[in-house]
This record gives C-alpha cells, structure tokens and sequence, in this order.
C-alpha cells in the first residue's frame, strides 16, 4: 500500500494531524480542515472520509470504509478502528418511502436525521493497562 507523503499530507489542510499518520494515497479526503487525526492513525485504501471527523491515536480505518461525519460530526476514540466496507454516517434521509431523498432535494421535501456518533470509550489514561505492564515492566 502506498501512502502520502508527510508533506502531501501537511498540503491538505488537516484541522490538526498527529505524527506517523499513514493515508492511503487511493484513500479520498473531503473538508479536511474538518478533521483532526492523531498519532498512529493509518487510512487504508479507498476509504472516504468527509465532514467532521475525530480519529483518535492509534486509529485504523481498513479498505473501503466510508466516514461521512457531515454537520454533527463522528469520533473514533484512541485505540478504535473500522473493519473492511463498514460506513458510519451521521446524517440520513428518511427511506421509508414516505419523503424524498438525496442531496439535490429541497430540504423542505425531506426528513434528514442527524445525530453526533462516537465509537469507543474515552481515553482515562494515556495508555492502555495491557501495555502499560508491558512498557513498566
């Protein structure tokens, strides 16, 4: 797998961006001024990743994710991560039949949801118990 450059990265325009993070360069990025990355996060192949979006340190998002935070926005705590082809939005139009959908309709047409999303619990310390009596010992 190919990833960005450290400069390619810094050209983006992250919000903020940790150190040793690996993208993909097959991944697609949109809005990055929106998105924060920690350390040791790594973006595999033909993911996309739009809108506000939180990925903590040591965050892997695998082939063919889809992270669509839009206007409410999605964490990814430390030490989280996405498995192949899931998709996490945080915002959906009503399919039940009874509105219209997709984004070149009128929003007075439609019955969009929208909701913050969080995925994994919030770091209490800076490492882990496992690896702090790995790294103390």
């Amino acid at each position: 797998m190919a990833y960005l450059t450290e400069t390619q990265l810094a050209q983006m325009g992250f919000h903020s961006l940790g150190k040793n993070v690996r993208i993909s360069d097959k991944a697609a990025i949109y809005n990055a001024d929106q998105i924060d990355i920690g350390d040791n996060s790594r973006i595999d192949d033909f993911c996309v990743v739009s809108g506000r979006v939180r990925l903590g340190s040591y965050v892997h998002v695998a082939p063919h994710c889809l992270v669509a935070g839009g206007s409410e926005g999605i964490t990814l705590e430390d030490f989280s991560g996405l498995a192949y082809y899931v998709q996490v939005f945080s915002q959906s139009d009503d399919y039940s039949g009874r509105t219209l959908t997709n984004p070149t309709v009128d929003k007075k047409y439609k019955n969009e949801t929208k909701a913050p999303v969080h995925i994994g619990a919030p770091r209490k310390t800076s490492v882990p118990p496992a690896l702090a009596k790995i790294t103390t010992s």
